[in-house]
């Protein structure tokens, strides 16, 4: 499944250049209802939420995609407001897991219905891939990972390139003031099969589309 990573210029020419992403932590992310998506009218089931996604935030991380690049918002969110750059990967179906969005808060379950015996697993996963609809524009995709699957640095987590995980493009923003000519040659170094699209705003939809002007260069 080919899936998109946005991000700033800056982050996406590091992350070529080092064959890796920077693992997500869920304490970090910009949605304050990550793992609160459950009905939390109990004060119980409030403190037992808060604690839970403090120990994921812990030990559990995730790399976060969208299907596709060309929603503007994505671009002004999370790709710089068009400087940006957009990496593309092929992620396996199986660790490419798709968010639901609801407006419905979702109802806390536990295993047989004990409390005592803690948070059902249905409930977990639920839990892990719920969001607000007003998010629905990311049409988000998330793979999880353990955060020793990563590589450590200066505090923060990462996940390198591999065949779960395999750079094919590369979409240089709209503003993107990194020449295109220098990012090609720059990706010819390094991995010379991966494709280098430069953006631009459409003009018939309100969406980002190739740039064909640089298709021949």
């Amino acid at each position: 499944m080919r899936l998109y990573h946005l991000t700033s210029a800056e982050y996406a020419i590091s992350n070529i250049a080092l064959c890796r992403l920077k693992i997500a932590r869920f304490g970090d992310l910009n949605d304050p209802f990550e793992l609160l998506a459950a009905e939390l009218t109990d004060k119980d089931y409030r403190a037992a939420a808060k604690s839970w996604k403090q120990d994921f935030h812990k030990t559990k991380g995730l790399l976060c995609f969208s299907e596709s690049w060309k929603n503007p918002v994505l671009w002004s969110h999370y790709a710089d407001k068009h400087r940006g750059i957009c990496l593309g990967f092929d992620v396996h179906d199986e660790y490419a897991l798709e968010v639901n969005y609801t407006k419905e808060r979702i109802k806390v379950r536990f295993e047989n219905d004990d409390p005592e015996q803690g948070l059902s697993l249905g409930f977990v996963n639920k839990t892990l891939l719920t969001k607000y609809e007003h998010w629905i524009y990311e049409k988000e995709r998330r793979m999880f990972l353990s955060l020793d699957e990563g590589t450590k640095e200066n505090g923060l987590y990462f996940y390198s390139f591999s065949k779960m995980l395999e750079l094919k493009e590369v979409i240089v923003g709209p503003n993107c003031e990194t020449p295109i000519n220098l990012i090609k040659e720059f990706i010819e170094k390094t991995n010379s099969t991966v494709r280098v699209i430069k953006a631009r705003l459409g003009f018939k939809r309100f969406e980002v589309v190739v740039n064909k002007r640089y298709e021949k260069n």
